[in-house]
Formats: structure tokens, sequence, C-alpha cells
């Protein structure tokens, strides 16, 4: 029976390294796709239409494709935190062209629905201007990355969608925020809802900027070390 080498062994401390972080955010994204799953449900499977769920049952379309554009969006681009693939150019550049679409699908879905869906009795206009914010700096993020990789800039292209991801996933983060502070602090009302849903998109969007910022600085380093070697 053969041992693994130290050179094996190592390699495969990264391997496993390298998943943590997307099977955080499947984890994350979950919540909002089990939500999505049971509005599909109940618009396909004869659920009584009450005043909660009226809108979406008088114009479905939109709805459906946010729910379906959003989980491709939020589980397929998890993937892309992992180094391994996001490193092989065909299935970066397939998953892409898969992960811009629903990206955009969902973002512009989301912004539909704000619009002109009637708000729910627990919503209020401070959180229709939050979404209406968030969801155009989601779409505004992927249309700077899409200019970005045109132009072959892909350390920009890579920070734009990281932005749109983050605020992709949001509801996750949303309810785990809300369930907080109801749990630790008191029920909820229309303004503290919509502040800690708030709170909940820019939290993803400051972990978003740590992460651009940290490749940034690893990207700095390994042109300076690459520089050093070259021959004079």
């Amino acid at each position: 029976m053969t041992t693994p080498t130290t050179t094996e062994r190592t390699g495969e401390k990264r391997r496993r390294a390298q998943w943590p972080a997307p099977a955080g955010l499947i984890l994350l994204s979950l919540i909002p796709i089990i939500q999505g799953a049971f509005r599909l449900t109940e618009l396909t499977g004869g659920t009584e239409i009450t005043l909660q769920n009226a809108r979406f049952f008088g114009s479905p379309i939109p709805v459906v494709t946010h729910i379906v554009s959003g989980t491709v969006f939020a589980l397929l681009g998890a993937f892309q935190f992992v180094p391994s693939l996001r490193g092989r150019r065909a299935w970066h550049r397939i998953a892409g062209r898969v992960l811009i679409p629903a990206g955009l699908l969902a973002a512009l879905s989301g912004l539909w629905m704000s619009l002109l869906y009637a708000l729910p009795e627990s919503d209020g206009k401070l959180l229709l201007v939050f979404r209406l914010v968030f969801g155009s700096v989601m779409a505004a993020s992927i249309f700077f990355g899409i200019r970005a990789i045109r132009r072959r800039d892909f350390v920009s292209h890579s920070g734009w969608m990281t932005r749109a991801y983050a605020l992709g996933v949001a509801a996750g983060t949303q309810a785990f925020v809300l369930a907080l502070w109801i749990i630790f602090v008191a029920p909820t009302d229309e303004t503290s809802r919509a502040l800690l849903i708030g709170l909940a998109w820019v939290i993803n969007l400051a972990v978003a900027e740590y992460i651009i910022h940290r490749g940034t600085v690893r990207s700095a380093r390994g042109a300076r070390r690459a520089s050093r070697q070259k021959p004079i």
C-alpha cells in the first residue's frame, strides 16, 4: 500500500480549502430558494388567493422569472468562487454566459415587481426605495461587468460581477438579520424591517468589497514577484 506524498497531501488540502466559501454561499442561498419554490407551488398548485399573494396570481410571469433566474444566479454563481473552476477558461466562459442573463433577469424582474406590484402591508415606501436602489445597482454592476469583459479588463469584470452576486444573494442575509433582530431585540415594524433589509444589502456589499480588495492586493503582489524574477 502506498502512502500519499507531501505534495499530494498539500494538493488535497488546497482543494478542500476551496470549498467552504461556495458551500456557505449555497447554504445562504437555500433560504430564498426554498421561499421561491414555495411561491411557485402556490402559483401552480391551486392555492387560495389571498391579499398577500393576489399580486402574484394577477401577474405571475415576473415573479416566476425572478425566482427561476435568481435560483440559477445564486447556485451557479457560488461555483465561480472555486479557484480551480474559475481558472478553467472554458468553464468560466460557459458559466458566465448563463450567469449574466440570469442575473440581469433577476435584477430587472425584481425592479419590475417593485414598481408595478401593489405593496404588501408589511412593506412601505422606504423599503421600496431600497429595492429600487439596490436592484438598480445590481443591474448596473452586471452591465459594467459586460463592458469590462469586452475591454478584456478581467480584474474589473470580476469585481463588478462579485458586487452583482453579493446583491443577488442578499435575501439569505436578510432572513438571518431579521431573525436575529426578532429573537434578540423585538418584533419589527415597517420602518425597522426596511432598515434591517437595507442593512443586509450593505453587509453583502461590504463583504464583496473586501473580497475584491483582497484579490487586488494578491494580484499586485503576484505582479511584483513576477517582475523581480524576470532576467535583466
